[in-house]
């Protein structure tokens, strides 16, 4: 069986791009805690009488004091109306976007298209995606 076409424009990622070693430590202080006793996730709770974050198992009530006020951190690291790298791996088995048959792929002959508009300011893409021509889900 082939993989899916995908006729989306995805700008490349720079091949010499590191992590800066403030990133790495944000990331390193925003990662998933695991409970100590039964290894389930831990979930950020509020001790509202002592105002601490506290890390607690929903599991089997095991909790734990957070060291930092952190619970998430989603760091941008882009200009503002930049077009970023997006991955549409899963983008053809999605059921809410549209479909098209007036699309034909060159290689293959598939018949259908899932499609979406990407805009970033003046900058406007229409994105094909093509599904498998083996799958029957729609």
């Amino acid at each position: 069986m082939q993989p899916p076409l995908l006729f989306v424009y995805l700008p490349q990622v720079p091949s010499d791009f590191r992590l800066k070693s403030e990133q790495r430590k944000a990331a390193a202080m925003s990662t998933i805690k695991f409970c100590r006793e039964c290894n389930n996730i831990l979930y950020p709770k509020e001790d509202r009488e002592n105002r601490t974050l506290l890390f607690a198992c929903r599991n089997c009530d095991h909790q734990e004091v957070s060291d930092s006020n952190l619970v998430y951190r989603n760091v941008v690291d882009h200009a503002a109306g930049e077009f970023t790298q997006v991955l549409y791996e899963d983008v053809a088995s999605d059921p809410t976007l549209p479909r098209t048959k007036s699309v034909r792929c060159s290689a293959c002959g598939h018949g259908e298209a899932v499609f979406f508009q990407v805009s970033v300011q003046t900058f406007s893409l229409l994105q094909f995606v093509q599904g498998s021509d083996t799958d029957d889900s729609r």
